[in-house]
């Protein structure tokens, strides 16, 4: 058994799974991995995600230490970015192997509804 937080998992795995499981959380790690990016621009590269549903993710990210959220106050208006901090780096090779993994169900797909 392995404890995060006082709560037991019973395999890394499920460890893992705690940070990042979920339909939307490694999709918004993707997109962090090439730099900061604004509320807005994550919305306009997932338009499949409810705003509700985005803000839920982003704020259990931070509370997790995965991302990091800046908030910048000197100009109106407003303006929130979030990035990977140094413990969501460690997940880019995890991440990466999600993506790598994907593109090739993707291409096996294709060739199972080809045939």
């Amino acid at each position: 058994m392995y404890k995060v937080d006082d709560k037991s998992y019973p395999c890394c795995t499920s460890v893992t799974m705690r940070f990042i499981g979920g339909k939307w959380k490694a999709v918004i790690l993707f997109y962090l991995i090439d730099g900061a990016k604004r509320y807005n621009e994550l919305r306009k590269l997932i338009p499949t995600i409810t705003e509700r549903t985005l803000s839920l993710q982003l704020k259990q990210l931070e509370e997790d230490n995965i991302i990091d959220r800046k908030v910048f106050t000197e100009k109106p208006p407003l303006m929130v970015e979030y990035s990977l901090t140094d413990f969501g780096k460690t997940l880019l090779p995890v991440l990466t192997e999600i993506t790598k993994w994907g593109q090739g169900a993707v291409e096996i797909s294709k060739k199972i509804t080809k045939n």
